[in-house]
């Protein structure tokens, strides 16, 4: 078993430690991460410790479950920067979304209706975790055609890409980009998806590395994943985290 949070080591990195983290859950109350603005705090600081200056944080959005808008994000994103700015904590915070590949979402991208992207129109969603989406192939080609450059969030986690890795290849062949779960690399979601995501950085798949970090837990995590062989092999890569 992983001792995940012995004493912390000072923190050394090389010039491509992603500086940028794309995904995250800080914004208090909006879905199943922090629920506090001290726990956002606490969060933040350990961030800007391992050496972040950016953090786009991304609420879930699913029809069924977190019925974020736009207009709720932002508005507690503005919260939240403001009670940073009243503590001095001068970390870079922004805000998109992780959108859930359903109906709605099908429905909002056909009909222009502005979603929460980063960077470069990028669209950071995810799907169901056992079987692939009847949809999926669907939405790429509609998304790509309205001018989003889709990211799928933590590919390594999805059982019918840990089963069938020719799907993650014929994803990345249209255009797909993937956003990795750094703690999948110690095992922390299981197994498979570790040896996914190690399969995923030595094909060069890997365009993005995520925390996905709901608690204060997740991002202690993020000690021990930098000294991790496949993360010194995954920020070798062209990652676009600190292009953002």
């Amino acid at each position: 078993m992983f001792n995940w949070f012995r004493k912390q080591r000072p923190v050394t990195h090389s010039n491509n430690f992603p500086f940028v983290d794309i995904h995250s859950h800080l914004l208090p109350r909006l879905d199943d991460g922090v629920k506090t603005l001290e726990e956002s705090e606490a969060i933040i600081l350990e961030f800007q410790r391992l050496g972040y200056t950016k953090l786009i944080t991304t609420p879930h959005v699913m029809s069924d479950f977190f019925r974020n808008s736009n207009e709720t994000i932002l508005e507690k994103l503005a919260e939240t920067n403001a009670y940073l700015k009243q503590k001095g904590i001068t970390v870079t915070l922004e805000a998109a979304a992780e959108y859930y590949l359903d109906e709605t979402l099908m429905s909002r991208v056909e009909h222009n209706e502005p979603l929460l992207t980063f960077g470069k129109n990028y669209l950071l969603f995810e799907t169901n975790f056992m079987t692939e989406p009847l949809n999926l192939k669907e939405f790429i080609f509609l998304a790509t055609t309205k001018g989003y450059k889709v990211v799928l969030a933590h590919p390594e986690r999805y059982i019918y890409l840990q089963n069938n890795f020719e799907k993650a290849e014929d994803l990345a062949g249209r255009g797909v980009l993937f956003q990795l779960n750094m703690s999948s690399l110690l095992g922390y979601y299981s197994k498979g998806a570790q040896q996914t995501a190690q399969k995923l950085i030595d094909k060069g798949y890997v365009q993005m590395l995520g925390s996905d970090c709901h608690n204060l837990q997740h991002v202690q995590l993020l000690d021990a994943v930098r000294r991790n062989k496949y993360f010194q092999k995954a920020i070798s890569l062209p990652l676009l985290n600190n292009t953002l």
